[in-house]
């Protein structure tokens, strides 16, 4: 995918700048080359604590609900720039669509740094901020200084992961490949490593990252990323599967991400299919073919939800997005059901919630029974509690106004399966049998 302007120059920028400081180059003096096309890096299983974003803060509630729609909407935007310029490649450089929603703890080298970092399974590179760091977000913890570990190695030019890399990399005399990585919300830029990474106190050696030098827009550490690409740590690690378990919304407790065979969920379990957008390797696709409201199957074209051969379209399952959007023609369809069935007076407080479909509910918290949601994928009919999909209750958003909305939002194009419709599931990924596999859990308790 050809670069852009943007992205050329701060290549050439980034080069210059790293030459002028390469004095005394920044990385161990290299070991004997790994082999360049060594993607399988081990089999290795760990277990590792999420942590909300917002966790730990100030925020209210309503608050926290507020800007994780806003959050949401702007991931959506990114995906769908993605998504644009996937098969127009003279536009753009790819941009992918930056942190999401839990952070994972994690350390570098040896002896090892602790860092902190968001968990993505819609990106793929694995980063940390680097010393000698020319423009970084501030963090509690010193900066990773690839000098100081007896385990590091720089990434040579000519190897694999450098490559898929290309265009967004190049080659610098001293560090070896540099590279530029491009978010919705920022970008990072610097050099690429193998490095051991230690997960809950199982170590992964020879982990390739990108020791950023340039980060901006995140105010993060790092990212850990897990999609489907070469770069991401499932791909390198050779693991066909990893699972999360996410905690009911606004829950003080933390989820769990699994690598490997950790643990096997109990219960009825519902697997679907996973798909491909031959255009862009990173995303998780589902195979939805339709969605019921109550008693109702809604009349949804079949190809509503197809990916197209353009790359549009489709449904991406994304742990980083926080509600589900759905393409136009079939959330009108569902609005339109939800307001037919739920038997209360409709209420406007975008502008408090950010939820388009919102409901007044009746006074003293007298019971509410809501609509039936089902989603029908591939060979499972997943039906939501309905705090997966109706959320807020008495006073949540307005003092004295019982409001209850529905977290799922209107789109164009892309539809994405958020995370709060999959909380306290067992979100199984099989990459093996290219399945995915939902099994109610009591994630604050897995």
């Amino acid at each position: 995918m050809a670069s852009s302007p943007s992205s050329i120059s701060s290549l050439l920028f980034l080069n210059l700048a790293l030459i002028l400081i390469s004095i005394s180059p920044a990385f161990s003096t290299p070991r004997q080359a790994l082999d360049d096309h060594q993607y399988q890096l081990m089999k290795t299983s760990f277990k590792v604590t999420l942590n909300h974003i917002d966790s730990g803060e100030s925020f209210t509630k309503s608050e926290r609900l507020y800007r994780a729609v806003k959050r949401s909407s702007a991931r959506l935007q990114k995906f769908n720039e993605m998504v644009s310029t996937a098969n127009q490649p003279e536009l753009a450089t790819t941009v992918y669509a930056g942190p999401g929603a839990y952070l994972m703890n994690f350390s570098i080298g040896t002896p090892p740094n602790s860092y902190s970092g968001f968990m993505d399974t819609g990106s793929d590179l694995v980063w940390s901020q680097c010393q000698p760091c020319l423009e970084c977000a501030p963090q509690s913890a010193p900066l990773f200084d690839p000098k100081k570990s007896s385990s590091f190695s720089n990434v040579s030019c000519t190897s694999q992961f450098c490559l898929d890399l290309l265009p967004d990399s190049n080659c610098n005399p001293f560090y070896g490949c540099v590279y530029i990585y491009g978010y919705g919300s920022g970008v990072t830029s610097g050099f690429l490593g193998t490095e051991t990474f230690t997960f809950e106190k199982v170590k992964v050696p020879n982990v390739t990252f990108g020791c950023g030098l340039f980060n901006l827009g995140f105010g993060t550490e790092g990212l850990i990323g897990l999609g489907r690409g070469p770069l991401s740590l499932i791909s390198q690690l050779g693991e066909p599967q990893f699972s999360y378990c996410l905690t009911s919304y606004g829950d003080a407790k933390p989820s769990t991400l699994l690598v490997g065979a950790q643990q096997v969920a109990v219960g009825a379990n519902k697997t679907t299919l996973l798909l491909q957008n031959p255009l862009i390797a990173t995303f998780y696709y589902l195979s939805l073919e339709g969605i019921t409201v109550g008693s109702v199957k809604l009349p949804i074209n079949k190809t509503v939800f197809e990916i197209q051969p353009d790359g549009s379209g489709g449904v991406i399952l994304d742990s980083g997005t926080t509600i589900t959007y759905l393409e136009f023609s079939a959330y009108i369809l569902l609005r339109e059901q939800f307001i037919s069935q739920v038997k209360l007076p409709l209420v406007d407080v975008a502008n408090v919630t950010g939820f388009d479909l919102c409901f007044q509910l009746p006074p003293n918290n007298a019971s509410v029974v809501l609509p039936k949601l089902i989603f029908h994928f591939t060979g499972a009919d997943v039906d939501l509690p309905t705090e997966n999909y109706f959320l807020g209750n008495s006073s949540i958003f307005i003092p004295g106004l019982g409001v209850t909305c529905l977290a799922i939002e209107p789109s164009f194009g892309l539809s994405i399966y958020g995370n709060i419709q999959q909380q306290n599931y067992m979100v199984l990924y099989d990459l093996s049998k290219n399945t995915v596999s939902f099994t109610p859990t009591q994630c604050d308790k897995s």
